[in-house]
């Protein structure tokens, strides 16, 4: 069963089109990098993806189901298999970084399986500022931080908006490895990004798939990355 599926979908508003007859499969376990220029729809594209905007015109499946059949209970559902690493990352900054963390299980009223806290602030790098607060942390330490929050709930489907955008190259490697590693455990990931070096980097590591939005169209980007 494939991830998602994206079927001559189109989404805009008013007399104002962003994306224009966009078919994609995404299958179980794969990579992909989603690049473009800024304002191109890279945010939309993903968003789409994990149905917090709803296509005007064609289908969208995630996970088997059609989103557009979907009752608010099965979105709710399905969301909680998408972990989403958003671009501008915002915390509750009266909150430490720990229960930052965990607000996804707390939702989802999972707040009794935090079990694994520990080990994954271990593996992100975050263990010892788990009772920091969010204006306390680096730019670096948000976005990993982020990445926890959204695998908190061990999402089958993981999507990071410019994960890389405000840190540092060393610091995108990092994040990068950590995707990766992801990867390696079976998650299909999906990352925007208008860092050229980074995809050059990751495609050495994983087989990743890379996709160009152009024109309001979703291409395949060649050999030219």
């Amino acid at each position: 069963m494939r991830v998602i599926e994206l079927t001559n979908v189109s989404y805009g508003y008013g007399d104002t089109e962003l994306l224009s007859d966009v078919s994609l499969h995404i299958q179980p376990g794969s990579f992909h990098f989603l690049t473009g220029p800024s304002g191109s729809g890279k945010t939309t594209f993903l968003r789409l993806c994990y149905l917090d905007l709803l296509a005007t015109a064609g289908q969208i499946t995630v996970f088997g189901k059609q989103v557009a059949e979907m009752t608010r209970d099965e979105v709710a559902f399905t969301r909680r298999r998408i972990g989403v690493v958003h671009q501008d990352c915002q915390f509750l900054d009266h909150l430490p970084l720990s229960q930052n963390v965990t607000l996804p299980l707390e939702v989802a009223d999972r707040a009794d399986e935090d079990e694994n806290l520990g080990e994954l602030l271990t593996w992100v790098g975050l263990a010892d500022r788990k009772s920091a607060l969010p204006p306390q942390l680096s730019g670096g330490e948000r976005q990993r931080a982020a990445l926890a929050r959204a695998i908190i709930m061990s999402p089958d489907f993981v999507i990071a908006d410019e994960p890389t955008g405000n840190v540092d190259w060393e610091m995108s490697q990092r994040l990068l490895s950590l995707l990766i590693e992801l990867n390696k455990m079976g998650k299909t990931i999906l990352i925007a990004t208008h860092d050229l070096n980074l995809i050059r980097v990751a495609k050495s590591q994983v087989a990743a798939r890379v996709l160009r939005i152009r024109d309001k169209q979703l291409q395949l980007a060649g050999a030219d990355l």
